[in-house]
């Protein structure tokens, strides 16, 4: 029997919200917290929404689950995102200690496992690949609509 809450149905909700910053004409990335099986955030890329560099889908995921736990670190949680985060989110996610981070398309441009591997809590899991295919075509998708 398949597990409801396993990690591609939680990396179809993050992909859910991928497909909106794609409607919204923003970098398709989504990411959702998890805590106990229960999704705590969601959030797309707002770069040009918001005009700030910093709104990341993982940042203001991250904002959201800490407003929502009432504290800083995210112990007991797991991001979805549909990128691998940048080196920038890699920080952010090391601060918050958060268990794990699964993440679909691999970003061997501006992944921080090129840049920031260390960036990371030691005790943070990671796994990418979680629904490649889908989160790569969403992304190739967008860059070929704007050429």
């Amino acid at each position: 029997m398949i597990h409801p809450f396993d990690d591609e149905y939680f990396m179809k909700r993050a992909l859910a919200e991928a497909e909106q910053a794609f409607l919204e004409g923003e970098i398709p990335v989504g990411a959702v917290i998890v805590c106990q099986n229960k999704i705590i955030a969601r959030a797309y890329n707002q770069t040009e929404t918001l005009k700030d560099v910093t709104a990341h889908a993982e940042m203001l995921a991250i904002t959201s689950a800490t407003g929502w736990l009432g504290g800083k670190y995210l112990t007991g949680c797991t991001l979805y995102v549909t990128l691998e985060p940048c080196a920038m989110c890699a920080g952010a996610l090391g601060w918050t200690q958060i268990d794990r981070i699964v993440w679909g398309a691999s970003d061997a441009r501006r992944g921080f496992q090129r840049y920031a591997p260390e960036a990371i809590h030691p005790r943070t899991l990671t796994l990418g690949g979680i629904m490649v295919s889908e989160c790569e075509a969403l992304i190739k998708r967008f860059f070929e609509d704007r050429r």
